[in-house]
């Protein structure tokens, strides 16, 4: 609790069932880090090397992930309750059945990841790169996403509120046909 972990480096051995809290891991060298079912709550990981990582089970709650690297890592059952990740490289970036719920993805570059599935219920993603995304499934109800480029995104299924389907940028994006008959209802059309 509340250490700084910052000079930590990573061994060979995965971190299983460890628990973090409010640790620093500030510009921490932690690429090719395993975590299983680990819990970092409020932890600091502003410029951690995080890529070519894997965290199964693992939670990341309320932390901040400012400026770090995440290309190549892998998130399979991982909780990114109220986590901010800020001017981060992501690309590329597997999140399998994750929970992203009140997540900061404002201005992230996700262009074509698969995103499918994944809970981002009132996440911000404001002006985030979601071009030619799979957001096939995904529960993006509440999302913020004013100015957010979905341009190409398969949204088939998605569940987007009819904000977002007003404020995102949806040219050329794929939706179903109830997808389609919310997106002419929130723009005042009346269907008949």
């Amino acid at each position: 609790m509340d250490l700084d972990l910052s000079d930590v480096r990573v061994g060979d051995e995965p971190w299983r069932q460890r628990r973090f809290i409010r640790c620093r891991f500030v510009d921490a060298d932690l690429r090719g880090l395993v975590t299983e079912s680990c819990t970092f709550d409020e932890c600091d990981f502003t410029g951690a090397d995080l890529g070519d990582s894997t965290h199964r089970g693992s939670a990341f709650r309320t932390c901040t992930i400012r400026r770090a690297t995440l290309g190549g890592s892998s998130f399979r059952g991982c909780s990114l309750l109220g986590t901010s990740l800020i001017d981060c490289r992501l690309r590329p970036l597997v999140m399998t059945d994750c929970d992203l719920t009140l997540a900061a993805l404002g201005r992230a570059d996700l262009r074509k990841t698969d995103l499918s599935g994944l809970r981002l219920r009132e996440a911000n993603l404001v002006e985030a790169d979601l071009r030619e995304a799979d957001l096939r499934g995904a529960d993006m109800t509440g999302a913020r996403l004013l100015n957010t480029r979905l341009e190409g995104a398969d949204l088939r299924g998605a569940r987007i509120g009819a904000d977002g389907l007003v404020q995102a940028r949806l040219s050329g994006a794929t939706v179903d046909a109830e997808q389609a008959i919310a997106f002419a209802a929130a723009h005042g059309l009346r269907i008949a």
